[in-house]
């Protein structure tokens, strides 16, 4: 319905070429150039900024990204209602999650969601919690999975408070047996993941003294215990996280507690689609059931 020139953008920012979008959307890439300079020309201003690997936007291509990006989320929402009433129950969901969630969480809801939706399609997307924020809020993802505060014009639900531990070789014990202080932590070394140091696990880092020079980055969490196993330093990561790993580490509470809120955010356009609607309901079914009163939404 929509013009598909506006397809053709929103498919070349998230490809980030004129040929990779070409072949998403079964056209030639001349076709694609057309179409991106008849709507520059229709707007009045250019959108892409050509270069040798391939295109990135423009100042003003950013700020009509979530304009276009709306208007095809309302023509997909449109779709859905249609399929709805024609008994079709088809449509898509996007959700984007971190490591943890992906891997404790989402398969479940997954398979409760599929067993009563089985047409409509599916697409995960693992990031860090700051670009999900900004995908949700632009429309590239439905619904998401973050930290709270969130600072973006999306909806937000609280889901539940996720404590924060030490995580610490084998052969490593605090002095009280029960939970790492000051006297265990000082002078050691942390590994974590970058995304963690600007958040709740900076304030568990920074009670402590840890210094920048001190830590050590890692890319995953699974990646944090063998690194603490092999005794290159002590990790800190939150209770989901430590749910399906593996190692021969220890885990213990820090003498101060420390957690952080995970949330779930939606963004307000698509949260009408019926798709979407049906897929926030199965994580909030979901969760209540696993986490019964430590569930915080609504």
């Amino acid at each position: 319905m929509s013009n598909f020139s506006y397809q053709v953008f929103s498919s070349v920012v998230s490809s980030g070429t004129f040929a990779r979008a070409a072949a998403e959307l079964n056209v030639t890439p001349s076709a694609v150039s057309h179409s991106v300079s008849q709507l520059e020309t229709e707007l009045g201003f250019p959108l892409f900024i050509r270069n040798r690997s391939g295109v990135e936007l423009t100042s003003d291509g950013r700020t009509v990204l979530p304009v276009i990006q709306g208007i095809l989320n309302l023509e997909g929402q449109l779709h859905q209602v249609a399929d709805d009433i024609n008994g079709m129950a088809a449509g898509r969901v996007r959700i984007g999650a971190f490591s943890s969630v992906s891997t404790n969480w989402l398969p479940q809801i997954i398979q409760r969601y599929k067993a009563q939706f089985p047409q409509v399609h599916i697409e995960v997307v693992q990031a860090g919690f700051n670009e999900i924020n900004e995908q949700v809020r632009l429309g590239t993802i439905d619904i998401g999975f973050s930290l709270l505060p969130v600072d973006s014009h999306v909806d937000v639900t609280p889901l539940i408070k996720d404590r924060i531990f030490c995580v610490t070789p084998s052969d490593f014990k605090p002095r009280n047996g029960e939970f790492v202080d000051d006297a265990d932590i000082g002078g050691r070394s942390f590994i974590l993941q970058q995304q963690d140091y600007d958040r709740d696990t900076k304030r568990a880092l920074d009670r402590y003294h840890v210094s920048g020079n001190s830590l050590t980055y890692s890319i995953d969490d699974q990646s944090i215990l063998s690194m603490v196993e092999s005794g290159l330093g002590l990790g800190i990561l939150p209770e989901l996280a430590l749910n399906k790993l593996v190692g021969n580490v220890n885990v213990f509470p820090f003498s101060t507690d420390f957690e952080r809120t995970l949330c779930m955010v939606v963004n307000p356009t698509q949260a009408q689609a019926p798709s979407v609607a049906h897929m926030r309901r199965t994580i909030t079914d979901y969760l209540q059931s696993e986490y019964g009163e430590q569930y915080l939404g609504a």
